[in-house]
């Protein structure tokens, strides 16, 4: 014969209704895409800080470079890789950064480089 034990109710510490849903990013950002959009957007920045020839160029070039660049990382974020978006937007602005940072010393040095 079969032995039955009285039915206890739940505590509420373990969940017993149906399980939650679960979410998944269609497309994940991945280490290696935010590497390689590191290494894109630096080597943007750098390629456009070769061309300047004056500190004004470089500024005014590295403002544009990083216009461009961000315009490419948002279409990337929305119709391709996010990472790859992510590395580029990172990257660019450091370059930018380094850009405010040469302009702000040679404005304390000199004067205002920017016209």
């Amino acid at each position: 014969m079969m032995q039955t034990y009285p039915s206890r109710t739940p505590s509420g510490l373990f969940p017993t209704g149906p399980p939650r849903p679960t979410y998944r990013e269609p497309f994940r950002v991945r280490g290696r895409a935010v590497a390689a959009g590191l290494g894109a957007g630096a080597l943007w920045m750098l390629l456009f800080g070769l061309l300047a020839q004056s500190v004004r160029s470089y500024a005014w070039l590295s403002v544009i470079a990083a216009g461009v660049a961000w315009l490419v990382a948002l279409g990337l974020a929305r119709h391709g890789d996010r990472g790859v978006a992510a590395g580029i937007a990172i990257s660019v602005g450091v370059g930018l950064a380094l850009a405010t940072i040469v302009v702000g010393v040679m404005w304390a040095a000199v004067a205002w480089p920017m016209w």
